[in-house]
C-alpha cells in the first residue's frame, strides 16, 4: 500500500452509496487501484494492486 494525493482521477463510488458521501470512491491509478475517503476529495488515497484490490473484494463477497 502506498500513500498518494492526486487529484486528477477518474472516481467512482457505488451506486449503493448515501448521497451524503459517506463513502469509498476508487480510481485507475498508474496501473493500481486508488481508494479515497469521499467526505474528503483532497485529502490522500490509498493506492492497492490490483492482485490486492482482487484479494481484497473476494473477501467481501
Amino acid at each position: 500500500m502506498t500513500a498518494i494525493h492526486e487529484s486528477r482521477r477518474c472516481w467512482r463510488k457505488s451506486s449503493y452509496s448515501a448521497l451524503n458521501n459517506d463513502c469509498v470512491e476508487v480510481a485507475p491509478a498508474s496501473g493500481d487501484v486508488a481508494v479515497r475517503d469521499s467526505k474528503n476529495p483532497d485529502g490522500p488515497a490509498l493506492t492497492f494492486s490490483h492482485s490486492q484490490w482482487r484479494s481484497f473484494l473476494a473477501r467481501l463477497g
